[in-house]
């Protein structure tokens, strides 16, 4: 496969199985300058696929550093009223979103104040898009593209053909039928679902170096996969790749201390050694040896940030930990072990969810907020039990094997 045929076929797998773009749909395309070649070949294939209009909005990550170092200090969390615009229409149209991620400078912003990195952040427009996605009101669906400044941090060298490897493994774009082997594999994922919501556990625990965490289930949530459907039943993948099985928890449940097993590439920084400690389902205290001021910035973005909004479980199986690699990229790394994330929760969790109101959910134990940030907690050395609601604890993972028959 030459180069061009394989970006063709990438291109084709992010369209039509990703975000499954239809006919006549908006087609919104969010990528970075370095991400181009891969924003042309989808926007060719969605057009192929009956697009109506494409937009490829590209944002400049060097702009922003700019706009942490010297914009004023009360601009930092301002949204234009463009982007909010865009993102309403988006959703009214009932369109489709492809986003690209792959970072050519993972720690551009290492070097600045923590703080006004944290709050160099959208929150109107992040709340929107929760609502829209929320909603499922857009098909929409995350996906990579390799190059020399994101080779260099994983391999310490431009080795981009490496990294196509790797990301091609990752994504099953190296299956002689890439659209067959991924529904053979969300199948089984969506059995792995099925599984947990017959035991329907009361928390989770997670044992580990560092770690010893409860984490509280919401009764009747379900436990969910990438695989979604928009209210007009278009089923689309929102993560390429995915290995998870995810749920929303009760927010309010969340106690003990947990331990990052993997760094975070955050907002133009790498969070190491993360630590973090909850009681009463609320965040604590926060300890890090690189990024812990731009954790507790994020933390204090609203009053909910500092909850849990999803938990998810990747066992040993998983292509993207079979790598050995860190690819310093969230969409990656969080399909490599058990993560859970801070912030907003996954409304699809709770059935009939998008009809309840916002005191209703609350009572639930949902978590509304306009951060959702994921980090990693599993791996070989964590155990993870389901804990039934009458205190009895049935093994989960163990050295990253996944136990339920």
């Amino acid at each position: 496969m030459t180069p061009d045929e394989r970006l063709e076929r990438y291109a084709r797998l992010a369209v039509e199985v990703g975000s499954n773009v239809g006919e006549g749909q908006v087609v919104w395309i969010s990528a970075l300058p370095e991400h181009a070649p891969l924003a042309r070949a989808m926007a060719r294939v969605a057009y192929e696929n009956g697009a109506r209009y494409v937009e490829v909005d590209y944002s400049d990550q060097h702009a922003r550093r700019a706009r942490i170092e010297l914009a004023p200090d009360d601009s930092l969390g301002w949204t234009p009223p463009w982007a909010l615009a865009k993102v309403a229409h988006l959703a009214e149209e009932h369109g489709a979103l492809i986003q690209v991620v792959g970072d050519p400078e993972p720690e551009l912003l290492a070097d600045l104040d923590g703080t006004r990195v944290g709050k160099t952040r959208m929150k109107e427009l992040a709340q929107r898009y929760v609502e829209a996605t929320n909603g499922r009101l857009i098909n929409w669906t995350i996906v990579a593209f390799p190059n020399a400044g994101w080779a260099t941090s994983v391999f310490g060298e431009p080795d981009v053909e490496r990294l196509w490897g790797a990301v091609a493994s990752a994504t099953r774009l190296d299956e002689p039928d890439p659209v067959e082997a991924w529904r053979a594999h969300i199948g089984k994922l969506v059995a792995r679902a099925e599984q947990l919501n017959e035991r329907a556990f009361d928390q989770l625990h997670f044992r580990g170096p560092g770690t010893d965490l409860t984490v509280g289930l919401i009764h009747g949530s379900v436990w969910r996969t990438a695989l979604d459907e928009t209210v007009d039943g278009r089923r689309h993948v929102v993560n390429m790749p995915t290995e998870e099985v995810f749920t929303t928890p009760d927010r309010r449940r969340t106690e003990g201390v947990v331990r990052s097993t993997m760094p975070l590439a955050l907002s133009g920084n790498v969070v190491r050694d993360l630590e973090l400690r909850f009681e009463g389902g609320r965040v604590t205290a926060v300890d890090a040896s690189t990024g812990a001021d731009l954790i507790r910035e994020q933390l204090r973005q609203d009053e909910n940030a500092a909850m849990l909004g999803e938990v998810a479980l990747v066992d040993g199986e998983s292509r993207v930990g079979r790598s050995g690699l860190v690819f310093l990229n969230t969409l990656f790394d969080e399909n490599a072990s058990c993560h859970i994330a801070y912030g907003a929760g996954i409304l699809d969790a709770i059935p009939g969810g998008e009809e309840l109101s916002e005191a209703e959910l609350e009572e639930r134990g949902f978590n509304a907020s306009t951060i959702h940030t994921d980090f990693m907690i599993g791996g070989p050395d964590v155990e993870v039990d389901g804990v039934e609601r009458g205190g009895a604890s049935v093994p989960l993972l163990r050295a990253d094997v996944w136990q339920l028959a």
